[in-house]
């Protein structure tokens, strides 16, 4: 009879993985978002996370009418010499005396968890900001669904969030079930 429980418990847990655990997203469904500065130095790393900010502060109330990996591919298309304003007036800010550059790519990217998701390594597509030389350290996250605007300094953008982490939800129970 322990024998009977044991293996029973066993496949339990695997079920367990496997729905809940083991499944890998697929990269058609994340648009990532990757910010690569002027340099390594203290400066230029200091004003990549400064561009970011200002960058997710801007998407944060575009981004949160969108339900589909394209309509948030569609809305910062058609944003995107406006995203590139956003981001070359923080550099200006700050004092840098380059530019950034904004496309849309497709781009290698490497595993990567952000709390109980976990995106394998694999080509996704990209909004690459570039700043500068753009031969420094990268900053990057997950533009659709917004994971990396959970952690924004605008309390106003919390209502935006909600949506974003709905969204987030709807998309996880699809790959998980």
């Amino acid at each position: 009879m322990k024998y009977i429980l044991a293996f029973f418990g066993v496949v339990a847990i695997c079920v367990g993985i496997f729905v809940f655990g083991g499944q890998k997203p697929q990269t058609e469904e994340y648009m990532r978002i990757h910010v690569v500065a002027n340099s390594n130095s203290n400066f230029d790393q200091n004003v990549k996370y400064v561009v970011k900010d200002a960058v997710v502060e801007f998407l944060i109330p575009y981004l949160s009418e969108a339900k589909t990996k394209q309509e948030a591919l569609e809305i910062i298309s058609n944003n995107q010499n406006l995203l590139q304003q956003v981001a070359n007036t923080a550099l200006e800010r700050e004092g840098a005396n380059y530019g950034a550059q904004v496309q849309i790519t497709s781009e290698d990217m490497p595993t990567r968890a952000y709390g109980d998701l976990v995106l394998e390594e694999g080509v996704y597509d990209v909004v690459q900001i570039s700043l500068g030389q753009a031969k420094g350290d990268n900053w990057w996250c997950v533009v659709f669904p917004a994971v990396c605007f959970v952690n924004t300094k605008n309390p106003a953008n919390v209502e935006y969030i909600s949506k974003i982490w709905e969204i987030i939800y709807s998309v996880t129970n699809k790959i998980g079930g």
